[in-house]
């Protein structure tokens, strides 16, 4: 039988982001789980294996585990006040209430049930990941300085993780800075 097509993971809203945001307070192991994803971009299994030693002059230095790909992330301002509200002495930021590491399948469990928590159904850490390059779509940023972030290997899988971009207001934006770029000619006749 020939395989549906799917879009994949859905990528998160704003409102969604919010929602959850509202229900798990900064300084909660669930929130810091969103702020990690969302300001990283990165994989599950690359988070679930992340902590303060790989925090180095204002930015986390991680190796992915299923490419191999080096990266140095900027650490975003609300990462980094998440990360000083939430309480944690493991190298693990987040860890299980045994304090153990989570393993990528355990955390995707966990995280499923903090979703369902703030009243959302359908979502996935994954989907966070496809926000954030969204979020970096739409803030302007052009699909090799996103994967520079996210480690994507491949232009053609950020233009895919991008398709939810705001196309209106990156239209907008595109627009204005072509006009600024080539303003009119004043008093020229073609």
């Amino acid at each position: 039988m020939p395989r549906a097509k799917s879009a994949g993971y859905r990528t998160w809203t704003e409102d969604e982001i919010a929602k959850f945001e509202s229900v798990h307070p900064v300084g909660s192991r669930a929130r810091l789980a969103l702020a990690l994803l969302l300001y990283t971009a990165q994989r599950r299994s690359d988070i679930v294996r992340l902590g303060r030693q790989h925090i180095r002059d204002g930015a986390i230095h991680l190796q992915h585990q299923k490419t191999g790909v080096v990266l140095a992330i900027p650490v975003h301002p609300q990462l980094a006040a998440v990360i000083s509200e939430t309480k944690g002495e493991h190298l693990t930021f987040l860890t299980t209430p045994a304090g153990k590491p989570y393993s990528a399948e355990s955390f995707t469990n966990w995280f499923h049930k903090m979703c369902k928590e703030a009243g959302l159904r359908g979502l996935s850490a994954h989907g966070l990941r496809k926000a954030a390059c969204r979020r970096l779509a739409e803030a302007g940023c052009s699909a090799n300085v996103i994967a520079a972030i996210s480690g994507h290997a491949s232009l053609r899988e950020v233009q895919r993780y991008t398709a939810a971009a705001d196309q209106a207001r990156m239209a907008r934006s595109a627009i204005d800075t072509m006009a600024v770029a080539f303003p009119p000619n004043k008093g020229k006749s073609e």
